[in-house]
């Protein structure tokens, strides 16, 4: 069912007090600075500053005098802090991003503007945001309590639109039917690390591309299961993760292991640019649709996507996020870890589908929820983009194949950002 009467879930805001993000290990430096007094020295610098100078001018001749907004920013506008989701669930998602903050893995400290959180702050305010689930606030309490003890923090969004327009999309554990040994109709392998990958470390990028591997077929004896359908294998590659259902009746769970380096391309982007699709009709249903039907234009459109992904037997059915904690459906997002902040507290405001009884979209209806920043993927990259993990079934994967919304994330951190001892 097509998406109609979209009302705006988020407010106009302006960046008045643009922050950077940035997630490190290292001791801050100190500020080397050098004196402008000698005359060598006001050569240099301006020199320096004529190179700015037409560099700036250039820059506004290119974007129209347009001024980009920062990645991240204490939000204007405050949304009214519902929750539509179970608080049972919520509350085993802190406990999971809890746990997470504990690991020796995690980065010491994160530098959000002028505010600094080490590790220790930001466990404590997922507490205090757990102590004060408890008492079951009413909205209006909520809204108070958190702005008493937390600094809203807005995503940016998308470049091209206004501050923190956000492009909101969805993503599934897809259950595959598989077999550990190679025979018809199951042909198509997934691929644990091989040893010279894992030697050098995943992520070369002279390695192998997508139609080498398949063509070539480099990595005979690194196969970990066979499945039935070619199509069905890229999908395990997109998502990154997913259950196996094996002929007697096992269920096993592949996890993310790495991948060859090359970057990662939009099979429906394509599609829509070739003008094969329309966008609004861009969905997986659709791409394996058009695949069916045109079994000519498999190999051109699946090996567009450089990108091959490696795989690895989980011990157990959870599916683990980039954070090494299990992913909560309904709560864990995927962001952008080099711009975002792994470890925090979250708050998306989006549209979800909403299914009829033959388990067709009737409609959509709005999504307000606290989510935990607890993945990443290679398709989530950007200030403008973030991904709901909605878990296994078919709610599931008929929402993540249908999400592509307009919507808004904050980021909840502790006041006085500057206090507390390292870890």
């Amino acid at each position: 069912m097509s998406k109609t009467a979209r009302p705006s879930l988020f407010p106009r805001v302006s960046a008045n007090t643009p922050s950077t993000l940035m997630v490190t290990k290292m001791p801050r430096q100190p500020v080397r600075t050098f004196s402008a007094k000698s005359p060598l020295a006001r050569s240099l610098l301006v020199f320096a500053l004529r190179g700015v100078a037409l560099i700036a001018i250039s820059l506004l001749l290119l974007s129209g005098c347009s001024k980009p907004h920062p990645p991240i920013a204490i939000a204007a506008t405050l949304p009214a802090f519902t929750d539509d989701g179970e608080p049972d669930v919520l509350r085993n998602a802190l406990a999971e991003q809890q746990r997470y903050l504990n690991s020796p893995s995690t980065a010491s400290f994160i530098t959000i503007g002028q505010k600094e959180y080490n590790r220790k702050q930001l466990a404590a305010s997922l507490q205090l945001f757990g102590t004060i689930l408890e008492q079951d606030p009413s909205p209006r309490e909520l809204e108070q309590l958190i702005a008493d003890n937390f600094t809203v923090f807005q995503a940016g969004g998308r470049k091209s639109r206004n501050f923190g327009e956000m492009l909101v999309t969805g993503y599934f554990t897809p259950v595959f039917e598989g077999s550990l040994t190679c025979s018809p109709p199951f042909i198509h392998p997934i691929y644990a690390v091989p040893d010279d990958l894992r030697r050098r470390g995943t992520g070369a990028p002279d390695y192998p591309t997508r139609r080498e591997i398949e063509t070539d077929k480099p990595l005979q004896g690194h196969e970990l299961v066979y499945l039935k359908d070619r199509f069905d294998a890229f999908l395990l590659h997109i998502q990154g993760s997913g259950h196996i259902a094996l002929p007697n009746g096992e269920i096993r769970t592949l996890q993310y292991r790495g991948n060859n380096g090359h970057p990662y391309s939009s099979i429906g982007r394509l599609l829509v640019d070739e003008g094969t699709l329309a966008l609004e009709q861009t969905n997986i249903p659709a791409i394996r649709q058009y695949l069916m039907g045109n079994p000519e234009e498999v190999d051109r459109v699946l090996h567009h996507n450089k990108r091959y992904i490696f795989f690895g037997w989980g011990k157990e059915q959870a599916i683990y996020g980039s954070t090494g904690r299990p992913l909560t459906p309904g709560r864990s997002i995927a962001i952008d870890g080099d711009i975002f902040p792994f470890g925090t507290l979250g708050y998306l405001v989006t549209q979800r589908p909403v299914l009829n009884d033959s388990g067709q979209i009737s409609h959509w209806t709005p999504m307000r929820r606290f989510v935990l920043p607890q993945d990443s993927g290679s398709a989530i990259q950007g200030s403008g983009r973030v991904d709901m993990f909605w878990g296994i079934g078919e709610y599931a994967e008929i929402a993540a194949g249908a999400m592509k919304e307009k919507g808004a994330l904050y980021f909840l951190l502790p006041k006085d950002g500057n206090q507390g001892e390292q870890p």
